[in-house]
């Protein structure tokens, strides 16, 4: 005699979304993932198991998009949802400020400059107030706008003589 097979579904908390968005990293900065960037703007769970994650890139033209996209989706498909939809949010502006402190110790930690908190315009001073990961003075000076991402600017210390990145305050 068959045994009738029994189909139960599981109900995925929010919660274990967001625990599972945790596991992805940023393709161009390994120590953070996607949450601690900031990245995440939203996790909608449908009566029919599926997930919609609405995501903000750090800039419009991030040529890392597909690949968070991909990882993001991928993830969270493990959570044993029917379907998982990653959207990509461009009304939203990113700002270096949805970085979580704790995104900011990784980023130092990785020898990035983590980017300064901006309160009202962004000021020169703002700009040029940036700490050195290596040695920790602010005797440094930006030596290029444009680093090896879109989102880093190449700075230098005079205090320890070492180049560095530094993530651009947005």
């Amino acid at each position: 005699m068959d045994t009738p097979s029994i189909n139960i579904k599981i109900k995925i908390s929010p919660e274990a979304v967001w625990s599972a968005l945790e596991n992805v990293k940023d393709p161009e900065i390994p120590v953070l993932t996607v949450v601690d960037m900031g990245i995440i703007y939203g996790v909608e769970i449908s009566a029919t198991n599926t997930c919609t994650i609405t995501m903000t890139p750090t800039f419009v033209g991030c040529p890392a998009i597909e690949i968070m996209k991909n990882s993001i989706h991928e993830e969270v498909m493990k959570l044993g949802f029917d379907s998982v939809e990653v959207k990509v949010d461009f009304e939203n502006a990113w700002t270096s400020d949805r970085m979580s402190e704790e995104a900011k110790r990784k980023l130092e930690k990785f020898g990035l400059a983590p980017p300064a908190v901006i309160t009202g315009d962004l000021t020169e001073e703002q700009l040029n107030n940036v700490r050195c990961p290596h040695c920790g003075s602010t005797d440094t000076t930006l030596r290029s706008a444009f680093g090896s991402t879109l989102c880093r600017a190449i700075r230098f210390c005079f205090n320890c003589k070492q180049g560095f990145e530094q993530f651009k305050p947005v």
